[in-house]
């Protein structure tokens, strides 16, 4: 399993209920988690499978921006 950990600008429960859906339905993440009270909100995810490429496109998709740490 790899951890990958992500800086984005996902800062609130709003914002986390639309990328939710995006995230919950990848093939290949077992776990992932904003960190809200991060000045940076750092994404952490778990993943057997997920690129680093299709996670920051789900997350773009939402409108969000993220950069790999």
């Amino acid at each position: 399993m790899e951890n990958l950990k992500f800086k984005t600008n996902i800062n609130c429960t709003g914002c986390l209920s639309k990328v939710s859906p995006q995230l919950n339905n990848e093939k290949g993440i077992e776990k992932w988690n904003v960190d809200l009270e991060s000045t940076e909100k750092f994404l952490s995810v778990k993943s057997r499978s997920t690129s680093e490429e299709d996670i920051v496109n789900a997350v773009k998709k939402m409108g969000f921006k993220i950069e790999k740490v």
